[in-house]
């Protein structure tokens, strides 16, 4: 009876040890789950913390490269701007000196046109030129400044010479010495002109009758 006493208690705390090793495991899963958890906590911290400076990285990069292409479009334009520049002021030297040579022509034609010895059909051949001449400064994009009866406009007109007249207004363009030139919208050359003046000695003497 008494070994039967004795052996239920030694199963009685084989049980009890099974159960508090079991418990130990239990509470040691537990403890590597939190340990697990926390640093799985701290890996996701990491990540998002990586995360945010990869976006912040990005939308610098992505900033930079904004301000570049802008900076590169403005480059762009400007060469584009100095390139036409150029090409319009190239061209408003060869049509300068096509001007020259025009007017030489007009004069020489002008000349040779008061001789009536002349063949006819030579003299149509010249006017034939000189229209051709024209067209060319007219394909170009040049054409004549208004001149005579037009009042003075400093930008387009050079006062060379004066002429009292008392009928017309102050500053009216009475003869053109030149004629002068636009190219498009700009002054490729300019006209020489006269214009008129008010007669201040006749204004004095109508003033005082």
């Amino acid at each position: 009876m008494i070994n039967n006493d004795n052996s239920e208690k030694k199963d009685e705390e084989q049980t009890i040890d099974n159960n508090s090793e079991s418990l130990k495991e239990e509470l040691k899963e537990e403890q590597t789950i939190d340990n697990n958890s926390e640093s799985l906590k701290e890996e996701l911290k990491k990540t998002k913390i990586e995360l945010e400076e990869t976006k912040k990285n990005a939308e610098t990069n992505l900033n930079k490269l904004k301000y570049m292409m802008a900076d590169f479009d403005n480059y762009r334009k400007q060469i584009e701007k100095q390139m036409t520049s150029t090409i319009e002021s190239n061209k408003s030297n060869l049509l300068s000196q096509f001007l020259t040579v025009h007017d030489d022509y007009q004069r020489a034609f002008d000349i040779i046109k008061k001789n009536q010895d002349l063949d006819e059909v030579f003299l149509d051949g010249l006017q034939g030129i000189l229209k051709n001449l024209d067209n060319i400064l007219q394909s170009e994009g040049v054409t004549p400044i208004e001149t005579i009866g037009k009042i003075l406009d400093p930008s387009k007109h050079d006062v060379i010479s004066f002429s009292y007249n008392d009928d017309l207004p102050e500053n009216t363009i009475t003869n053109e010495i030149r004629i002068g030139y636009m190219l498009n919208d700009k002054v490729l050359r300019p006209s020489l002109v006269e214009i008129s003046k008010k007669n201040i000695m006749n204004n004095n003497i109508d003033e005082s009758n």
